[in-house]
């Protein structure tokens, strides 16, 4: 895909988009596919004009074969060029599968062609479920375009089709189940069973590292100090004004062979009945690296009416010497079930904070949001190196922000849930709700892929190891 004349889009997109890092490729054989498995991709456009500023390969995959698919063993790739070596983000409008359960990775070609060098890959979450034989996906309606929203010229891209702008059978785009190509005819010399090389290797094993896979009794069990973290019990912000920080409703329990955490929050509507709940490290010591957690957001309360502006939390901060010092720092994931601050339904805010001043309020920061449902259970990755913050969720980068807002001081890790207010939610009837977490890592100045973050949670898990702090006092 070349530049046909550079301009940036004047309104940004509400739909969430995601970039992902490119992939090198090493050609290897085709494949024969199994006889009783196969494949089919339709495919259609609605971006034909010349300087569109997104490319939209709409899609179907469907089952030609007489066995059940999995849709999270089918990987489909369109491919395109990219002269002028662009930063490329993904998006998915609407989907009868759900966008939720679409992923769309940018990879690079091993062996570039005069239609392509790059490609989005598109793949399913295990939430797609299955396609029987004969059935389809239905329509699959993707985007993608370049950070900058610069004006893209997509005839001489490999897969686009100009004249498609209904469904049909599109040889151009490839097809594979559980890394078999199925479908479809790559660019010369670039067969899509290639593995790819990116991350090329594993981090060092002696980087300094706090693990917690949160195995305690309950909230007064000694090991949680002991292993440096404090389970809330003071007064004060953020949350409604006269609230209580709870530490008895911390718990931990079992669930699938993994300890949880689990951090409820309750009220009647009322200040004096509201309990909130935050967990947090003693030391701030924690500044540069990779943080990851694994966390399971709440649209709905366990018990009682819904409606209330919760806000459910993993982040890392320290704290505000003085209005507007610039040696603040804090770096959130803050998901909103039923809106607040303004909004008026589910979103997700990934924040980077480099100064703010409590009253009158200012705020110096950046963010990007996601404004769906993000309920249930999601690996959530931070890395912050000496150029740039990014925010990964489910493996899928979701926000890139600015070393405008990179720490100067070293931060503490914390998990919490509160109430922003009580107007979401005025009934008195008690109501309670859940925000559980899973496990928590970070690499001390080195930034891993979320595939290198899992890949270390399993030798960790592989061992039997539930703790490991070799993080250096700040």
């Amino acid at each position: 895909m070349r530049f046909a004349k550079n301009r940036l889009r004047t309104a940004a997109h509400t739909a969430v988009a995601v970039a992902m890092g490119a992939a090198a490729l090493t050609a290897l054989p085709a494949t024969a596919s199994a006889a009783t498995d196969g494949l089919s991709v339709q495919y259609r456009t609605s971006a034909t004009g010349a300087g569109a500023d997104q490319a939209e390969p709409w899609i179907k995959v469907k089952n030609t074969g007489d066995t059940n698919v999995p849709l999270s063993s089918v990987k489909v790739r369109y491919y395109f060029n990219d002269s002028a070596g662009a930063t490329y983000r993904f998006a998915c409008s609407w989907a009868v599968k759900g966008c939720a359960n679409v992923t769309g990775t940018f990879g690079t070609l091993a062996h570039p062609t005069a239609t392509a060098d790059r490609y989005l890959e598109i793949g399913f979450t295990s939430g797609a479920g299955s396609l029987a034989p004969g059935a389809d996906t239905g329509d699959l309606q993707l985007r993608f375009y370049q950070s900058t929203w610069a004006a893209l010229n997509q005839s001489d891209d490999y897969s686009f089709g100009a004249s498609r702008t209904s469904y049909g059978d599109w040889s151009k785009v490839t097809a594979q189940l559980a890394g078999t190509t199925l479908w479809g005819t790559a660019p010369a010399g670039n067969d899509p069973e290639d593995p790819p090389t990116d991350p090329p290797t594993d981090p060092p094993a002696d980087a300094a590292t706090l693990f917690d896979d949160f195995n305690y009794s309950d909230y007064s069990d000694p090991r949680i100090s002991a292993h440096g973290w404090n389970v809330r019990s003071n007064s004060g912000g953020p949350g409604v004004p006269g609230a209580t920080w709870a530490p008895e409703k911390v718990t931990f329990s079992s669930t699938g062979g993994n300890s949880i955490m689990n951090l409820e929050t309750s009220t009647a509507g009322t200040a004096a009945s509201t309990k909130q709940t935050e967990i947090l490290t003693k030391a701030m010591k924690f500044k540069n690296g990779t943080y990851a957690a694994r966390v399971k957001f709440s649209d709905a309360p366990k018990s009682g009416p819904d409606g209330d502006h919760l806000v459910q939390t993993f982040f890392t901060i320290n704290d505000l010497t003085a209005p507007m010092a610039d040696d603040y720092a804090e770096y959130d994931f803050e998901y909103l079930p039923n809106g607040g601050w303004g909004e008026t339904s589910d979103i997700l805010y990934t924040t980077s904070w480099e100064t703010y001043q409590p009253d009158p309020w200012v705020a110096v920061n950046q963010h990007t949001e996601g404004r769906r449902s993000y309920n249930g259970w999601h690996d959530l990755v931070l890395t912050i190196d000496n150029s740039t913050i990014k925010y990964y969720i489910d493996g899928q980068l979701f926000g890139t922000h600015d070393a405008a807002y990179l720490p100067e001081r070293p931060m503490s890790i914390n998990f919490n849930q509160w109430l922003i207010d009580l107007a979401g939610q005025t009934s008195t009837t008690a109501r309670a709700y859940d925000q559980q977490v899973d496990y928590v890592l970070h690499v001390k100045d080195q930034v891993l892929t979320p595939a290198q973050v899992t890949a270390k949670l399993s030798a960790y898990r592989g061992t039997g190891t539930t703790f490991e702090d070799t993080v250096p006092g700040s």
